[in-house]
């Protein structure tokens, strides 16, 4: 991990395209500016971290909608489904 010392209007450049500047510093805060192409996701880490969670139970899940077009012959569809299979 690199570890600098920045002040309030100070920053650093990752990459090409992306940009960190400090932008205020209160007590035990810092609130930091990103500035980032539209096409790089910028998330706070609790954030990546839930949304990373809940893809593996996602995945996780995947093989319970697979034993679901055993049962229903192979069609993949679900009671409500309006006849569309459920993998669409």
């Amino acid at each position: 991990m690199l570890v600098l010392t920045r002040k309030k209007g100070q920053g650093l450049v990752i990459g090409s395209g992306i940009r960190v500047v400090v932008v205020e510093v209160s007590g035990e805060y810092v609130r930091l500016g990103v500035e980032a192409p539209a096409q790089v996701p910028v998330f706070r880490e609790e954030i990546y971290r839930a949304l990373e969670e809940e893809n593996r139970a996602a995945l996780a899940s995947r093989p319970a909608i697979e034993g679901l077009k055993f049962f229903t012959g192979g069609q993949g569809r679900t009671p409500g489904s309006g006849g569309r299979d459920a993998t669409s």
